[in-house]
């Protein structure tokens, strides 16, 4: 080396990570594609072997001849689709769902956050709700049939209730874990109650709250449709069981793989919506 010649570091991406090698993209690409065909395959398999035991009218301990075909189900999701009920028993669980769940999910954000972060609230409402939250939200039935004065606000009641309390708990253990020193350091730097909360506490659980989003949401699906199934006119839940009334096994069938469909897509969303929190640290790299 000669005297005088600058030594440079090598320059690192733009995003302040780790060099990547050539030919990651690629191979990340094809190892996504690996695993979107082996999911699709599963599916498919899964299919086949539905097909299979009810074309044969197999009886292994389960007796799978009592069940309708694939092509039975096909055929009749084909005919369900062209009617106009079907996507009226849709979006009337859709509506029950949505507003149900953005209730819970802004009351039991503001509830999580106010009984874990005041001692006085605490102890108020903690007593109530640990009460409350072991009982089993569709066990609220009768009671929702006595106080609302239309099945429908009970069931927009009971959908509620499913999805408050794991909000309400995931969010409460967020604010709990949060790091002290955030706080104390913007507080040091004269920061308000109100700074704190809305710079600190808010983004700072957001993760914890879309884990008690995605819970709440499952089981909202759950409580929702045997809700309809209870008390409904219109939805998914309703037609379905109807469809079980009347030995319209087909029907029941198209009705279950709809409500999979549903919660599947209103799941995702909620996943979706969770890629906000990504501008976080990862665990990884706190540790580091």
């Amino acid at each position: 080396m000669t005297a005088g010649t600058e030594v440079r570091a090598p320059a690192l991406p733009a995003s302040g990570g780790r060099p990547r090698m050539r030919g990651g993209g690629r191979a990340g690409r094809a190892g996504r594609a690996r695993r979107r065909l082996v999911r699709l395959a599963s599916l498919l398999a899964a299919a086949g072997l539905w097909q299979l035991l009810t074309v044969t009218d197999a009886r292994l301990w389960l007796r799978f001849d009592r069940l309708p075909t694939l092509v039975e189900v096909a055929e009749r999701a084909a005919s369900l689709l062209a009617t106009r009920l079907y996507w009226l028993d849709l979006l009337q669980s859709l509506i029950r769902i949505c507003t149900g769940f953005g209730l819970a999910a802004v009351a039991g954000v503001a509830a999580g956050i106010l009984v874990a972060r005041s001692a006085k609230a605490g102890d108020v409402l903690l007593p109530l709700l640990e009460a409350v939250r072991p009982i089993p939200a569709i066990a609220l039935v009768p009671v929702a049939i006595l106080l609302f004065p239309t099945d429908e606000q009970g069931i927009v009641f009971i959908t509620f209730a499913a999805a408050f309390f794991p909000i309400m708990v995931s969010t409460r253990h967020a604010v709990r874990a949060l790091p002290t020193l955030w706080e104390d350091a913007v507080r040091t730097l004269g920061g308000g109650r109100r700074h704190v909360l809305l710079n600190v506490v808010l983004p700072g659980i957001l993760p914890g709250v879309f884990g008690g989003l995605s819970v709440g949401m499952g089981v909202s699906w759950i409580c929702v449709i045997s809700a309809e199934m209870i008390s409904g006119e219109f939805g998914v839940g309703y037609r379905t069981w109807m469809s079980y009334t009347i030995v319209d096994y087909p029907s029941v069938i198209v009705g279950m793989i709809t409500i999979g469909l549903l919660g599947w897509l209103t799941s995702a969303a909620v996943e979706l919506a969770r890629r906000l929190t990504r501008w976080l640290p990862r665990a990884e790299e706190a540790a580091s």
